[in-house]
């Protein structure tokens, strides 16, 4: 788990003439993109640091290193910036990084194995689990506390009550 990148943004473009990029930001914050000093392509070698970055709508417009023309910012285009799962800030109590589900077994409460967390998607209406059960087709599990009453990280299980079938 430590190794793994996750994704927080890519690099829109360039702005201006003198070398400066449009990033496109999926932190809370577009502005942590900026304090990361340890940006990783998505192979996993280092994407240039960014600085002097000021917020923008949607992103933040920053120096890339090594960055010094509108044409080098432009041959950024398209480059998707990960950190390593480890240079993340722990979340607070009852907060989950939706990327550390991916892989927990999901089960309800009387011990049935329902399957693992195959992925997390927002498409529009709140967070849902993917879930794939062994032999068996994916399905959509809402992550409220309703359906989720129960993360346990730790112990890489998740507490499911699945929605009754309608017959």
């Amino acid at each position: 788990m430590a190794d793994r990148l996750i994704l927080v943004g890519h690099i829109a473009g360039a702005f201006g003439v003198r070398g400066h990029v449009r990033v496109t930001s999926f932190t809370a914050d577009p502005m942590t993109l900026a304090g990361y000093r340890d940006l990783r392509r998505a192979d996993g070698t280092p994407a240039p640091a960014l600085s002097s970055a000021r917020p923008v709508k949607g992103g933040l417009v920053a120096r890339a290193a090594g960055v010094e023309t509108r044409e080098q910012a432009e041959a950024l285009r398209g480059l998707k910036l990960h950190v390593l799962r480890e240079a993340l800030p722990a979340p607070d109590e009852d907060e989950f990084y939706l990327t550390d589900l991916v892989g927990m077994r999901v089960e309800t409460p009387d011990g049935q194995v329902l399957g693992t967390v195959r992925g997390v998607q927002d498409f529009g209406a709140g967070d849902l689990l993917e879930i794939k059960p062994e032999g068996a087709p994916s399905f959509w599990l809402p992550f409220t506390r309703e359906a989720v009453p129960e993360v346990d990280l730790a112990g890489g299980r998740i507490l499911a009550q699945p929605p009754a079938e309608t017959e």
